[in-house]
């Protein structure tokens, strides 16, 4: 039978990996539209790294929910 701590270990297990999974999300977000900055032509780059400034505050947000998941996790 499995107890409380290993259920809710399983649970934040669970929560982490998808944490993660869009933190990676985000960071990938980032490098591509870092890349589109630097190919957009002269009239759209300010468009372009609005844009770029966008990703970097999701990626931040995804990082810090990283963060903030419980650190009991089981290496």
């Amino acid at each position: 039978m499995f107890g409380t701590a290993q259920i809710t270990q399983a649970f934040d297990a669970r929560r982490l990996a998808r944490a993660l999974d869009t933190w990676r999300e985000a960071a990938s977000l980032v490098a591509a539209r870092w890349r589109a900055f630097l190919d957009a032509e002269p009239e759209s780059r300010k468009r372009a790294f609005a844009s770029y400034l966008a990703a970097l505050d999701a990626e931040e947000a995804a990082a810090a929910d990283v963060a903030a998941q419980p650190s009991t996790i089981a290496a």
